[in-house]
């Protein structure tokens, strides 16, 4: 027996009526509600909104080769990655519903305004029913917003600010990537183990809405266990020189710098504080340490042998040892002949759990994925057991600390994991002060 019911957010839901020995009905929404770009063709059009210029740019084009990757596997070409290891197995490898899957492009320039504008052409010209991508939160914001107006949803890519799932929640939007506060909340103890609770920090920090959450986060993690904050000095995106922003580290008081930067930007920064000796110093009776709360390989790969020894925190690693990890690298590895980076590892991820979604909800309904979403629990894609959380679209996984390393074998080992924080301890309440205020809504599926 069968019944359909309405869901709170008003798609018609069909499945089978529970009972004794039943197993749990698949998730199942009907077609029959008009909305954005419903594909009416053999094949569905994703947007791949990624920064192919400006300061992260290397972030983005690895993203977007992930993408690439990840409709590969989706249209049954290659070795099929993670669709093999993937704890779900409603993807079969013949698209999505039975539709090839197609992508088109943009270039966000890490600028919000060319962010929304070639997500709204994606989205108004090419049909696109999903766009993700980011590396940067200030980009995934606006676009976000975009998505909710137009009613497609929105997978972000790289965004590490709180605002993202804090005050500028949407209901079609998700995050599979973490957050500053986890960043802070995975770091502190790390630090204060290796370096004393007894540290005077001064913050170097990217003046956009990453920057302000990531200085916010680590300040009130490190000044919990004890650390004084000296001075939080905001520098423009922009920046390509650092030094008229090191140079007054040095007569501060300061024994730690933490360079809340990114990409290039952080490449140049601590670039410029080594020059400036920063390393070699003691100060406070203490050895001078740098501290860079969010790393890449990318990144590390730029800063060359200034990383040495720096820690910061990652979402996720290529050298991690699961089975999701493993088959990724290797599809990826085989492909482009190098390892993937976080940023990459995101997008592919997203890119899967989008297409799962609809095989699962049985529609490309914005609300249908929605629902398929909120509270889902996965495993197989990189970093373990996820929650994608219901109340904010956040994704609840273990988070990891690693250290520039001392002695690099190749161009790619960089990175030395320090520590796979548990996702318990990197797990706050939906309230919580740093994500108060946003409002996530309902789902809006346009058309």
């Amino acid at each position: 027996m069968s019944k359909t019911t309405v869901s709170r957010r008003g798609v018609l839901k069909t499945g089978a009526v529970a009972g004794a020995g039943l197993a749990a009905p698949k998730l199942l929404l009907a077609d029959g509600h008009a909305y954005t770009n419903a594909p009416t063709g053999s094949t569905v059009t994703l947007g791949f909104n990624v920064p192919q210029t400006g300061p992260y740019a290397d972030e983005g084009n690895d993203e977007l080769l992930a993408q690439q990757l990840a409709v590969e596997h989706l249209n049954g070409e290659g070795d099929g990655g993670c669709l093999n290891t993937f704890t779900s197995k409603a993807l079969q490898g013949n698209g999505i519903l039975g539709k090839k899957v197609e992508f088109v492009t943009g270039d966000t320039q890490t600028k919000s305004d060319a962010a929304r504008a070639s997500a709204k052409s994606m989205i108004e010209k090419d049909g696109a029913v999903m766009i993700n991508g980011g590396s940067s939160s200030g980009v995934a914001v606006a676009v976000q917003g975009l998505c909710q107006e137009a009613g497609v949803i929105f997978m972000a890519g790289l965004t590490h600010a709180n605002d993202t799932t804090g005050k500028d929640r949407k209901a079609n939007g998700f995050r599979h990537f973490f957050n500053a506060y986890m960043s802070g909340a995975a770091l502190a103890p790390v630090l204060a183990a290796e370096m004393g609770t007894e540290r005077r920090a001064y913050h170097l920090t990217a003046d956009y809405n990453w920057g302000w959450t990531q200085e916010e986060s680590i300040v009130a993690s490190t000044e919990a266990m004890g650390w004084e904050t000296v001075n939080t000095v905001k520098t423009p995106l922009a920046s390509t020189d650092f030094s008229s922003y090191i140079a007054p580290v040095l007569n501060s008081g300061a024994d730690v710098l933490v360079l809340n930067h990114y990409g290039g930007n952080m490449v140049n920064s601590l670039t410029n504080a080594i020059q400036f000796g920063l390393l070699d110093k003691v100060v406070n009776n203490k050895d001078f340490k740098i501290v860079v709360p969010l790393y890449s390989e990318l990144m590390a790969a730029g800063a060359g042998e200034n990383i040495k020894g720096v820690l910061g925190s990652m979402n996720w690693n290529w050298q991690l040892q699961d089975a999701g990890t493993k088959a990724f690298v290797k599809s990826f590895g085989e492909k482009y002949g190098r390892p993937p980076s976080n940023s990459a590892q995101t997008c592919y991820a997203q890119v899967l759990l989008y297409a799962d979604a609809c095989e699962r909800a049985g529609t490309f309904n914005p609300c249908g994925v929605v629902e398929a979403l909120e509270g889902y629990e996965f495993d197989g894609l990189g970093n373990g057991k996820t929650l994608y959380r219901a109340d904010d679209h956040q994704c609840f996984k273990d988070v990891l600390v690693v250290r520039g390393a001392q002695n690099p074998t190749n161009a790619y080992d960089t990175l030395e994991i320090v520590e796979v924080t548990p996702v318990e301890q990197v797990t706050y309440t939906p309230d919580h002060p740093m994500f108060a205020g946003g409002d996530l809504g309902t789902c809006n599926p346009g058309a």
